[in-house]
């Protein structure tokens, strides 16, 4: 299924527990960003349905999968300050780093283990530690 995500679905959905952006009205709303479930390691992950300017009600990503996909394609520029901007919210921390340590056996691992040291620091160290140690035990 396609679904909207990255700064667009930023831009949109359910704001009580996260903040997600607030440009709404510099997006270009004619061509948001678009991925397939079918084809994402979070498969069905934090997708709900949603009004989207031009196009109607949509799946679109909530605020945490859609730093997740900014995070999957590479997208670390747009997915920077996500800790304390775009979520800003403790309760978070836990489901994000669950869902970018699925993505510890890619060949941008690297890349993406040191975007997530500079945005959550010791205790992505320390879930890492912990996570990664029980599965290659």
């Amino acid at each position: 299924m396609r679904y909207v995500t990255g700064m667009h679905a930023l831009n949109l959905g359910n704001r009580s527990s996260t903040p997600g952006d607030w440009h709404f009205s510099a997006m270009d709303w004619t061509k948001p960003m678009l991925l397939d479930t079918d084809s994402s390691p979070f498969g069905m992950y934090d997708i709900s349905y949603c009004e989207v300017p031009t196009k109607g009600v949509m799946p679109v990503a909530g605020h945490v999968r859609a730093c997740l996909d900014l995070i999957e394609q590479g997208l670390y520029g747009s997915a920077q300050g996500m800790k304390d901007n775009f979520l800003d919210n403790p309760l978070t921390d836990v489901p994000v780093m669950e869902h970018v340590l699925m993505l510890h056996n890619r060949s941008d691992w690297k890349d993406i283990d040191r975007f997530m040291g500079q945005e959550y620091l010791c205790p992505w160290l320390d879930y890492k530690a912990k996570h990664l140690k029980k599965e290659t035990a």
